[in-house]
């Protein structure tokens, strides 16, 4: 089966963030009609121009039929789906290829959470899985633990690896102005932090916060015209291979190989060619893991890779420049976060901006490592 899609055809034209941290007395909804407004008010359009809605919301399953209400729209198409952290490239390829194809002009995708001042947790214990529930897993967190633990077994990953993943955040944190998490953290402070799921502790996890992000998707054509610089989407794939953590086939191996080999080979890309890398970091290890899975280092090799500096500020892979979802936010979901800060460097507009942007990767994890889905965007030059 060969992909067919469709290779800068569309871009992102309106790009936002709102209500990062706390916003206590905000709705999801709220947070998520805010963010996509102020995405079309970036691209100079109007929510009537609007005719595809995409996203989702974490306390509503039918998230667009709410926000098409909400703003009063009645669009031609909209999609729910929902897959995770990863489910905003997914909406971001389904899109790309409706505008191509000429069923849908504009498309909306939006996501808000107001996890944080609603008084809702990282972790919970899992109950919806019969045969892992019997070990009284914390969920997700265990899931991810296991993995961890898997690859400091297979490979001598060390704590203090995970740890430097966690600093590096930090330090890019630390020059946002949107981040919520700032200050100093050292990889002493890391290995100190309180154990939760062993070997990850509370400095390996991510943030919980409030946040919402969106993206305004229309032709790159049409996208020429408006105010912003058009961020083309080059290529972009999603792959599952599992559910449940007790089914991941190989726990330090993830669909991320495939999702990110065939987004590559549509852009036309290699992993050596990013000029910037957006990862989906809900833990430390996930970093590790996506690194090996994606080409930036060898599988195995991703412990020393970040220990040697090569993703924090001043190395040779910039991964995560807003600090991520370690430091930067974490709204239950983190994806279009991605999407957006890897948008905003190649727009020249990011808090920690890097020299010469023209090809970026975003990508994104759902689940327990279950589905993966990578984005490449570029400059209008890369076309």
């Amino acid at each position: 089966m060969k992909d067919e899609f469709p290779r800068g055809a569309a871009s992102i034209a309106g790009l936002a963030t709102y209500g990062v941290g706390e916003m206590p007395g905000f709705s999801s909804l709220d947070l998520a009609a805010t963010a996509g407004l102020m995405a079309l008010q970036d691209a100079d359009a109007r929510i009537q121009d609007v005719d595809a809605l995409f996203g989702c919301l974490p306390d509503d399953l039918f998230g667009t039929l709410s926000m098409a209400e909400y703003y009063g729209i009645s669009p031609r198409f909209t999609d729910n789906n929902r897959t995770g952290g990863s489910s905003f490239i997914s909406h971001m390829i389904t899109a790309s290829i409706m505008i191509d194809a000429g069923y849908i002009d504009n498309a909306l995708i939006t996501y808000g959470s107001n996890q944080r001042s609603s008084g809702g947790k990282l972790a919970t214990p899992a109950k919806s899985n019969k045969w892992e529930a019997r070990y009284d897993p914390i969920f997700p967190l265990s899931s991810y633990a296991l993995v961890a633990a898997r690859h400091m077994h297979e490979f001598g990953t060390r704590r203090e690896d995970l740890a430097a993943v966690a600093v590096a955040a930090r330090q890019w944190a630390n020059t946002n102005p949107e981040a919520f998490a700032k200050g100093p953290l050292s990889i002493e402070d890391c290995l100190k932090s309180r154990m939760i799921s062993s070997p990850l502790t509370k400095a390996d996890c991510c943030l919980v916060t409030d946040g919402a992000a969106a993206i305004y998707l229309t032709s790159t054509r049409r996208a020429s015209d408006l105010p912003k610089p058009p961020v083309p989407i080059l290529g972009a794939a999603a792959a599952t291979w599992h559910n449940s953590i007790s089914a991941m086939p190989d726990l330090t191996a993830t669909a991320a190989r495939e999702s990110g080999a065939r987004a590559m080979a549509i852009a036309g890309v290699t992993p050596q060619q990013m000029d910037t890398v957006q990862l989906y970091d809900a833990f430390t290890i996930n970093t590790l893991i996506f690194l090996e899975d994606l080409g930036f280092c060898e599988k195995g090799e991703g412990g020393a890779f970040v220990s040697e500096g090569h993703i924090a500020p001043g190395g040779s892979m910039p991964v995560n420049t807003n600090g991520g979802g370690l430091s930067y936010c974490h709204p239950g979901m983190y994806g279009l976060f991605a999407i957006v800060e890897a948008a905003r460097q190649l727009r020249g507009e990011a808090a920690n901006q890097q020299p010469d942007v023209d090809l970026c990767l975003a990508h994104a994890n759902g689940g327990t490592f279950s589905s993966q889905a990578t984005a490449i965007l570029g400059s209008l030059s890369t076309i």
